[in-house]
């Protein structure tokens, strides 16, 4: 029981409550690489040197310096790749996954995890159109989602879109130093 106390009381104190899914990893997959009828798994394992510049160029180090790629593919054709990202927040992890067509550019965004607190304001962000601000960004673009949703959404959903709009340049520039089809 006293274990329970502690965990319970280290939990409010870094502010963290529980993730949900808001959408399944498969779901994202399959929305964001239409078409396909093979999916593959591609792992690049970063070294230090390349972790580094990950690291300064977008505040980010993926998990155990490992990036995986998921590729769809109709036949022979490619049609796609998607990356899921993971932005930590004061608030707890936000996971978005971002898919990019065979040419590039972003596909699709879809914010696949939230905390139960994050849970409303992503809701709101995307209900208000955050997603669509992504499409047909390409690798060396800006996210703007947060800044498109200025005025029109809570100071919250604002916030949780910018944090989204990090997870989007994070597998933007994955994507430009790191993938190769």
């Amino acid at each position: 029981m006293n274990l329970f106390v502690r965990a319970a009381a280290i939990a409010v104190v870094l502010h963290i409550t529980p993730v949900v899914v808001l959408v399944k990893r498969t779901d994202a997959v399959q929305a964001l690489l239409p078409g396909a009828d093979a999916y593959f798994a591609r792992e690049v394992h970063l070294s230090a040197t390349d972790a580094h510049r990950l690291h300064e160029e977008v505040d980010w180090s993926p998990e155990d310096g490992v990036l995986t790629f998921y590729l769809g593919k109709a036949g022979p054709a490619a049609v796609g790749a998607l990356v899921f990202v993971r932005v930590d927040t004061p608030h707890g992890p936000i996971e978005v996954a971002v898919g990019f067509t065979s040419q590039g550019t972003v596909r699709g965004v879809i914010v696949t995890k939230a905390t139960v607190e994050t849970k409303p304001w992503v809701l709101e962000a995307v209900h208000l159109g955050l997603t669509d601000h992504y499409r047909q960004l390409k690798p060396s673009a800006t996210p703007g989602g947060a800044a498109a949703l200025t005025g029109q959404a809570g100071s919250l959903a604002v916030y949780v879109a910018g944090e989204v709009d990090k997870g989007v340049a994070r597998a933007l520039a994955a994507y430009a130093a790191f993938y190769r089809p």
